[in-house]
């Protein structure tokens, strides 16, 4: 009660907000007469001149008034169009990087100029989000004319583009694209081998256009590139026929205690013979570089007989390899090897060998967009979403005043017993609109929907159009001639948006239409004026009938989306009415217990197609949306906090591959990793503090062998009195350098420090692809610890990070081992060592089912209350305590920083090391 009164005397926080923006705005407008007076070359001049006094270091916030001004003078030369003073507000807001929400009609296209332009002049890029491809190139032609005016350049990236084109795309001041362009863009910049070939800029200022379509509605699902797995199922059963005839006793050394294998030198010999002699090996030695892919099958299908055992580590059941869990005994239902292994234990047992297609990169929305430092939005609809917005983006929300009162009347809803009753009243409603030549939008959820009301309408002689999502150039044109006399246009909430659906008709678009073909110019401008004519004419018609009426079909989970519908109506002060249709079959409905309020209504006597109508009615349908709305949120707020974990990962890793890239050579690099590999080769046979007669040297002269490609006397070396591990570890790492150098002088520097930095890339790619399918492995199941009271998140963040590690010691041991067996061919070209691109054949998604099956299991583990409190403990703790013990308190740390852990050691050298 107190706050409506203080809200009616003082106005709203977003009133008052707004009405600090006016005296920005007067400013603007008393700049306008002095502007009109500059010639074309004296108001491009304007923008070189902001550029020189940004590069003196005035910020962007100074020249805000000058900048608008010149954008606003430049709009009316180029497009006739002058920025009403609201519209001048929605730029602040946008370049203030928040949401303006703008109701339809209001020019949010022509908004976006004003900040694009401004931060822009930095010259360092920005990019304009929409939802479609036609948008993105449209609004890059038409309002691209006011950025060339003032001497800025304009890109646009669409599907199918070659690199070079978007490399120059994105080189230019404003890129516009769609969400999926730019986002795929950057996991395949994060897959390229060479820096040239990366086609992003670093991000700084992002507008998204229908920024709750994009950032809400659209971030259920994330970006995947995935792949078949590189590894085809013949070459797997191939390779592991030939397994069977090795000796155990010669080819290969085995220890149980490590589970490790590796080939002996005779059993390389014996391996690289069968290979040849099957076809498999082509040419030159199993250790050459192009043929790693061959030695990698070679080692999983050795490990798979030599190291597994049916019914003990595996069962074979219903066509499958199901892993055993060696400490419960229980099948581990769903979970996978990972590296090959498991296609080689199905290629052992002659069971059908799965293809699978793995995750090669991939990226939330929510994750891709938080990488902008700066970031803004316009849709006509955001209120109803703004918690969400600023607790994921910390975006708030600013509600713009129309330019003109809006004057449409929302009518309260209907509600029918059944479905039948609803569409005739829908089908009555419309043939009322049409005789008195009212347009009329009919909104359905879905493609079919939209198809039976089709139906209904030709059976009622009712001429129409049908919309739905699949060709957006075609909606927009039919969406603009929507306005016109009588129209009746059914469409999917998908179809129109971006295009203003204008009473009488969409002059640019009749204009587009009806007389581009004719090259005359006087007998076209005749045409021009007769479509002008007609639609003035046509207006007066609409006008009188009422405006656009907007029918609803149904009422959606959001009721965001049911206001966008409503929005098509009622636009720059037009008229215009809307109601929206229900019944108690409606999904919505149904959920709502309408089996209860069928009998009741039928107990009340309520008659055959006789609706329910009360504002009572509207609220509890609202109540009911908020419920369902709140619900969807945590879902992705749950998903959010999931990949949070692995997007700290992937920054670690993306950024160690641009400096390895960045890098004239990783050979420092590749030799710590080998110190390291090494030092923890020994460490592990020969524990610190214990006897000799406790060494494993038999496990230590297999690694090694494994490691550095040497036959090492480690047994003989400990007989030695008075030795120690110290010594033993610099006598392997002598020799181990002695053979790295011999390599290096016979290949020569320039050939193994490019070898050095191919295969670190290789490896780090290869490695990261398998930690990503082990993520989506141990995703699939977390959710079900929640009935053994352990939080899925604590329990994903800890095994994550535990597999991170892991997977950062196996690139350091695979480079180590790579390197120590690489031979180099005489007549091998370098460029064949050369980092190559991925294989084409990439699959570019939304669909992760791992992500919509989490998001089930945590609303269920929510909903029975299982949890002792659902953690609500976001990855990001950037304003946490660092716990030195707990790397999830960390943060970004930077790579030449003191690690956290206190170890004294730089992060790049401790827990941030490859």
């Amino acid at each position: 009660m107190i706050g409506a009164i203080a809200k009616r005397l003082f106005g709203s926080a977003n009133d008052r907000y707004v009405k600090l923006l006016h005296p920005l705005v007067k400013e603007i407008n008393a700049l306008e007469p002095e502007i009109e007076k500059l010639s074309d070359e004296e108001l491009r001049a304007r923008t070189p001149q902001f550029r020189e006094r940004l590069d003196k270091g005035e910020k962007l916030d100074n020249l805000l008034v000058e900048a608008f001004a010149t954008v606003r003078e430049a709009a009316k030369r180029t497009l006739g169009q002058r920025h009403f003073d609201v519209q001048l507000m929605g730029g602040i807001i946008l370049h203030r990087g928040m949401i303006a929400e703008m109701k339809t009609g209001e020019g949010k296209t022509l908004v976006a100029t004003l900040a694009v332009y401004l931060n822009a002049i930095s010259g360092k890029g920005v990019h304009v989000v929409t939802v479609n491809d036609y948008l993105a190139r449209r609004d890059s032609e038409w309002m691209g004319q006011i950025y060339r005016f003032l001497g800025l350049t304009v890109g646009c990236i669409v599907p199918n583009m070659d690199n070079a084109a978007r490399r120059e795309a994105y080189a230019c001041d404003i890129t516009y694209g769609t969400n999926n362009e730019f986002g795929f863009d950057y996991l395949r910049d994060n897959m390229k081998f060479r820096l040239e070939d990366m086609v992003q800029r670093e991000f700084n200022f992002a507008i998204v256009d229908e920024v709750d379509s994009i950032l809400i509605d659209e971030a259920r699902t994330p970006l995947i590139i995935s792949g078949p797995a590189e590894d085809s199922s013949e070459l797997y059963a191939s390779v592991d026929k030939l397994i069977p005839k090795l000796d155990p006793e010669t080819d290969y050394e085995k220890d149980e205690k490590a589970r490790s294998v590796a080939f002996t030198e005779v059993g390389q010999e014996r391996i690289e013979a069968l290979l040849t002699e099957s076809g498999l090996l082509k040419e030159g030695s199993l250790f050459d570089t192009h043929n790693v892919s061959l030695l990698h099958h070679s080692n999983q299908a050795l490990r798979a007989h030599a190291l597994f055992e049916r019914d003990t580590d595996y069962i074979i059941k219903d066509d499958k390899v199901i892993i055993i869990d060696e400490f419960t005994g229980r099948m581990m239902e769903g979970r996978r090897f990972s590296e090959g292994l498991h296609q080689a234990l199905e290629a052992k047992e002659g069971v059908t060998i799965q293809k699978e297609n793995q995750t090669l990169a991939s990226i939330t929305f929510q994750n891709y967009f938080r990488l902008y430092p700066k970031l803004g939005g316009m849709t006509g609809t955001a209120m109803t979403e703004a918690e969400e917005f600023q607790e994921i983006y910390k975006l708030e929300v600013v509600e713009m005043p129309t330019n003109v009162p809006v004057v449409r009347k929302d009518n309260d809803d209907e509600v029918y017993r059944t479905a039948r009753e609803k569409h005739e009243a829908i089908i009555k409603l419309i043939g009322e609109c049409q005789k008195r030549q009212q347009p009329v939008l009919v909104g359905t959820v879905s493609i079919e929907k939209s198809e039976m009301l089709s139906e209904m309408l030709k059976k009622a002689k009712i001429p129409h159009q049908v919309l739905n999502a699949r060709y957006h150039e075609q909606e927009a044109f039919i969406v603009a001639q929507a306005g016109g006399p009588g129209a009746v246009t059914i469409a999917t909430n998908m179809a129109g948006r971006g295009t203003d659906i204008q009473l009488g008709g969409n002059l640019d678009m009749r204009i587009a239409q009806e007389a581009a073909g004719i090259e005359d110019e006087a007998a076209r401008a005749a045409k021009v004026a007769e479509i002008k004519a007609e639609i003035a004419h046509n207006r007066e018609i609409v006008h009188t009938a009422g405006g656009l009426y907007v029918i609803g079909t149904e009422r959606h989970e959001s009721r965001r989306i049911d206001n966008q519908l409503r929005g098509r109506s009622g636009r720059q002060g037009d008229p215009g009415a809307s109601s929206f249709f229900l019944s108690l079959e409606d999904d919505l409905m149904r959920i709502f217990g309408s089996e209860r309020m069928d009998g009741m209504l039928q107990r009340l006597g309520l008659e055959e197609g006789e609706p329910i109508i009360h504002s009572w009615v509207n609220k509890a349908l609202e109540k009911a949306q908020q419920k369902v709305e709140q619900r969807n949120f945590e879902i992705r707020k749950n998903l959010l906090k999931f990949d949070d974990v692995m997007n700290d990962q992937r920054k670690v890793v993306y950024e160690q591959r641009k400096e390895l890239m960045q890098a004239e050579t990783v050979q420092d690099t590749v030799r710590d990793m080998r110190y390291e590999t090494l030092e923890e080769a020994v460490s592990t046979a020969i524990p610190t503090g214990s006897l000799p007669e406790q060494w494993d040297l038999d496990g230590l002269h297999v690694n090694l062998r494994r490691l550095t490609d040497l036959d090492l006397p480690v047994q003989e070396w400990a007989k030695e009195e008075g030795i120690a591990e110290p010594e033993i570890l610099e006598r392997i790492i002598k020799a181990s350098d002695s053979r790295m150098a011999e390599k290096a002088a016979n290949f020569g520097p320039e050939i193994m420090r490019m070898a050095e930095k191919s295969i670190l890339l290789q490896v780090l790619d290869q490695q990261w692809k398998d930690h990503l399918l082990g993520l989506d492995h141990l995703r699939h199941g977390i959710g079900l610890r929640a009935y053994g009271q352990r939080d899925p998140l604590n329990e994903y963040k800890r095994e994550a990070f535990d597999m991170f590690g892991a997977m950062l010691d196996e690139v350091r041991q695979t480079v180590t081992a790579v390197l120590s067996h690489l031979e180099v061919r005489s007549n091998e070209a370098p460029e064949s060592l050369a980092p190559q691109e991925r294989p084409r054949e990439l699959h570019e998604g939304r669909q992760d089912p791992a992500f919509a099956e989490q998001g089930r299991q945590e609303a269920a583990a929510q909903g029975q209350g299982n949890l002792a409190g659902q953690a609500t403990v976001e990855t990001r703790q950037a304003a946490a305590k660092v716990n030195p013990n707990d790397p999830g308190t960390w943060g970004r740390v930077a790579r030449n920083a003191a690690c956290p852990c206190g170890s004294g050691k730089k992060y790049k050298h401790c827990h941030g090391k490859l």
